[in-house]
């Protein structure tokens, strides 16, 4: 099955590098993902094609009018069903893996990218039926955390990664566990050696001890996080 995911932009130039790099563009080139960006100025109809207006209520910055929304998303409902329409948002449920692994199921997804001060919430109240936090910050526009999430979900989908990139030992990728930190030739640089260990070719000894070290870097993330 070959997903599709639809992003309406403000901005669509911010994504023409990132979706045509690396791994996402192997997988649009393996025919396992079609990514499709919608300019919202296509869908403004006055002569300036504004999509922006000052907020009722006052206070700074601009928002993206709800009318090239509307008639965009309304548009691309009637040719298909989607599994989630995304908005990426900082009122929005922290996005995790397990969210990432949920996501790459999907047949169809929908993310709505925001600018500027926001998007009206009409279009949020109506259309959404995901709302996204990539994390306690703010940045200029919704397009990066649809990368994100893109990212993270193109990867997952079979067939897209190699073998040497297998996403299934992944750090998060079981639950929140950090993996054992790796390390590859020479083993000796920069008068830094590897673990011993992992010369010795004993497979017990080895992973007892990738076991321990995950699970002392997963408590140190779970105590710099308050996540305990």
């Amino acid at each position: 099955m070959k997903m599709r995911i639809d992003v309406i932009s403000a901005v669509p130039d911010s994504l023409i590098s990132p979706l045509n790099t690396s791994i996402i563009k192997r997988a649009k080139e393996r025919n396992k993902v079609e990514i499709v960006v919608h300019n919202l100025r296509d869908y403004a109809h006055d002569k300036h094609k504004q999509i922006d207006d000052k907020p009722f209520g006052g206070g700074p910055g601009m928002l993206l009018k709800p009318e090239p929304f509307f008639e965009c998303i309304e548009k691309l409902l009637n040719e298909r069903k989607y599994d989630h329409v995304i908005y990426p948002s900082p009122g929005g449920k922290f996005y995790d893996q397990k969210m990432a692994n949920k996501f790459s199921l999907a047949k169809n997804i929908l993310i709505i990218a925001g600018h500027y001060k926001g998007i009206d919430d009409r279009v949020r109240q109506k259309f959404a039926t995901d709302e996204i936090s990539i994390g306690r910050y703010i940045l200029t526009g919704g397009e990066i955390a649809a990368m994100v999430i893109i990212d993270s979900v193109v990867r997952l989908l079979p067939g897209v990664l190699n073998d040497s990139e297998s996403a299934l030992n992944d750090s998060l990728m079981d639950g929140d566990i950090i993996e054992a930190p790796y390390y590859t030739r020479p083993a000796e640089f920069n008068n830094m050696k590897i673990p011993e260990v992992l010369l010795s070719g004993h497979e017990k000894k080895i992973k007892e001890w990738k076991e321990e070290q995950s699970k002392n870097l997963t408590d140190k993330w779970k105590k710099i996080n308050n996540l305990e």
